[in-house]
């Protein structure tokens, strides 16, 4: 009989400890609760933001007038809000006008389809209408599989197969169809105007700004990368800012879908501040492809620099030299290109932006043609060999990037500079990335 007594002093125990473990426990999910809305201040900012539009669209419920023209469908608006909000002002106004534009299309259709199955009397009206739900529900269903379709309007057809079976289908056993569908339309729209009112209004997040500021920063970290190798690579002291040199480019090979999804979101965005209205978003992803491609390439020259490559002789020395240059002034081309975009002011042009990169290069392939390796053993002459090669096509892919970050400054009509941006100027920090949108009811 004395074991039950024991385990019950044990438990009792483990629970009192538990009570005294509460204060400490809530002191840490206090701290990190901080911590992590200091990370990010607009995370906080979004919070409210969500609870004044939910707060504004209750107003239906509390204040019997409003009720009154609504009825229990008022609940749409409250519900519409809680799917539409999200944390940028693209993805809200992309949500709000595909909801809005599928309750339209999809109610209108759905009282036509209940008026024409109820003209077959009411052994016929079941059938048809459940005809017409199947072939509305197939066909909208294989058209969100189109690319496009499915990149910008996904969520619109896919409310549009829901707002059509609940109007003709339940039409069947209602007779005030028209009303109800009514109804359902004019609080979604409140709740959408309302999201996107609170959204755009109230410390506005801007998709765009969010893209534009990636792909300068992923270019700003090659730009760094390069202007380290040299250093590094060939066992000198090297000044990377503390950060390890081989992580600036980890985050560019792994930002395609993110750009991609900023700008389709991007794309429903009114004019604002710097952007103008059909700003070229299509323009980022061309830049960001050129981007990563050259990332890949700056990710096989990372594998140089652990172990060193370690020059021969004196013609080793010499392409040692050139590839110093041609990694230094690559790097000073594509931060001198991500400093003119940051500030959104015309670069100089592509052919004048690369030269020294360009002439590097001619340097480096001269020190390679002219050099003699009869006397060096091939596996002292492939790795530096190698990087060269590596290097050289780099240079070519920045040129790339050049010519499409020119052609972003035409088509955005950026202002024009007379003097040279300076890439030595420190470039703020990446912004943290947004939440990813998330599909509702």
């Amino acid at each position: 009989m004395a074991a039950p007594v024991e385990e019950g002093g044990h438990a009792g125990k483990r629970g009192f400890d538990w009570i005294l473990d509460l204060p400490s426990g809530a002191a840490a999910i206090a701290m990190r609760v901080k911590e992590f809305g200091e990370e990010d201040p607009r995370r906080v900012i979004h919070s409210f933001k969500v609870g004044l539009a939910l707060t504004m669209v209750s107003l239906f419920y509390y204040f019997k007038p409003l009720y009154d023209g609504f009825g229990v469908n008022a609940i749409w608006a409250v519900l519409t809000v809680v799917v539409v909000f999200e944390f940028s002002v693209g993805a809200t106004l992309g949500k709000g006008l595909n909801r809005m534009a599928a309750t339209f299309g999809a109610g209108g259709l759905g009282i036509g389809a209940h008026h024409l199955a109820s003209l077959s009397g009411p052994t016929g009206e079941p059938i048809l209408i459940a005809a017409f739900v199947f072939i509305i529900a197939a066909v909208v269903t294989f058209t969100r599989f189109f690319p496009k379709v499915k990149a910008r309007y996904d969520y619109g057809f896919n409310i549009f197969i829901l707002t059509f079976s609940l109007v003709s289908v339940s039409g069947y056993r209602d007779s005030q169809v028209w009303t109800m569908a009514h109804e359902r339309l004019s609080t979604i729209m409140v709740g959408s105007s309302t999201a996107v009112i609170v959204c755009v209004v109230v410390y506005p997040v801007w998709i765009g700004e969010e893209l534009h500021n990636l792909v300068v920063t992923n270019i700003e970290n090659l730009g760094e990368f390069l202007l380290g190798f040299g250093d590094q690579c060939f066992n000198a002291e090297s000044n990377n800012n503390g950060k390890a040199l081989g992580e600036y480019h980890k985050s560019v090979l792994t930002s395609k879908s993110n750009e991609e999804n900023m700008a389709n979101l991007a794309r429903w965005e009114p004019g604002h501040g710097r952007f103008r209205l059909q700003h070229p978003w299509k323009q980022y992803l061309k830049i960001g492809t050129l981007t990563r491609e050259c990332a890949y390439k700056v990710d096989a020259l990372s594998s140089y620099l652990n172990p060193h490559v370690q020059p021969v002789d004196e013609m080793g020395n010499r392409v040692e030299v050139a590839c110093r240059e041609l990694s230094t002034e690559c790097g000073r081309a594509l931060k001198e290109l991500a400093l003119a975009t940051r500030k959104m002011k015309r670069p100089k042009p592509a052919d004048a932006m690369v030269a020294s990169s360009s002439a590097a290069a001619d340097n480096l392939k001269l020190v390679l043609d002219t050099s003699k390796w009869e006397r060096q053993r091939l596996v002292e002459v492939v790795p530096i060999a190698a990087l060269a090669a590596v290097l050289l096509e780099i240079a070519e892919t920045t040129e790339r990037i050049a010519d499409a970050v020119v052609e972003l400054a035409s088509k955005a009509h950026f202002k024009s500079t007379d003097s040279a941006v300076s890439p030595e100027q420190p470039s703020p920090p990446p912004a943290a990335a947004l939440p990813v949108s998330s599909g509702g009811a």
